[in-house]
């Protein structure tokens, strides 16, 4: 009776040890899992964390209502690297997480067809671009540009930059473009809305309204990461994308469609 007891106590021990490790494979294997979008395969962890922080494996936006969802995730932790103070604008760096889309500038406030519409997730340690917000809440707006905060920014080819190369679009001086409210009063083309991006262990995500939500279903879009700078000048061309770290379709083509 006892070794009868004692064989059922293991089994049934047995059972729930193995359905606990599939339960738990099932929940790692879940979260690896990507839908939709772009998917991209990953860098060699070889490569390294700083690396592997800005290597796109899944681009997507989703839209529910009148809420666009932009989500981008990477293999390493998303938003562990940031760039290094170097005291002074000129010449001083900027890194992103980077939606380029096909939705017209002027759906966020721009003029129509200014250049390419893109959402960016950036960190910057040389100075402040959100003169309406407190990120780390000290009662002072100005001093938190090396928390991730979005922008919208409109982007054109800029032989300036490099062969090739993309920045953000400069306002001549005397221009007077349509802009959006929230400009933060740089002489480029570039937005501070205000809507908190999510970084959490692989993935970034940056829920947004539209007024237009249609304009964003009918979307194609790319994920990009980079590195920008500013000119030593700090003049046009203020802002440059000097470094694209990885690009999610390969070849900037925005071959990814919302909510497929």
């Amino acid at each position: 009776m006892k070794n009868s007891y004692l064989t059922k106590t293991l089994l049934v021990a047995s059972f729930f040890t193995v359905a606990a490790c599939q339960s738990n494979e099932g929940m790692m294997n879940s979260n690896h899992i990507h839908t939709g979008g772009i998917q991209a395969e990953p860098m060699p962890v070889d490569k390294g964390p700083d690396a592997l922080s800005f290597d796109i494996v899944h681009a997507k936006i989703t839209t529910t209502n009148n809420i666009a969802k932009f989500h981008m995730s990477v293999s390493g932790n998303a938003g562990a690297n940031k760039p290094t103070p170097s005291g002074k604008l000129a010449g001083s760096s900027v890194y992103s997480y980077v939606w380029p889309t096909s939705i017209n500038a002027a759906e966020v406030g721009f003029e129509k067809d200014a250049g390419i519409l893109a959402l960016a997730v950036t960190s910057h340690a040389d100075f402040d671009d959100t003169p309406l917000y407190d990120e780390n809440g000290d009662s002072d707006p100005n001093n938190d540009g090396d928390l991730w905060h979005s922008h919208w920014v409109v982007l054109q080819a800029n032989e300036q930059c490099g062969e090739g190369a993309l920045g953000v679009v400069d306002i001549p001086k005397g221009a007077k473009p349509k802009l959006p409210k929230t400009w933060p009063g740089l002489p480029i083309l570039l937005d501070s809305p205000g809507w908190d991006p999510i970084l959490a262990n692989k993935n970034i995500e940056v829920s947004i309204p539209f007024n237009n939500i249609e304009s964003v279903r009918s979307a194609s879009f790319d994920g990009v990461t980079a590195g920008l700078r500013v000119n030593q000048s700090v003049h046009a061309p203020l802002l440059c994308v000097v470094d694209a770290m990885d690009i999610a379709s390969g070849d900037l083509s925005l071959s990814g469609k919302t909510n497929q």
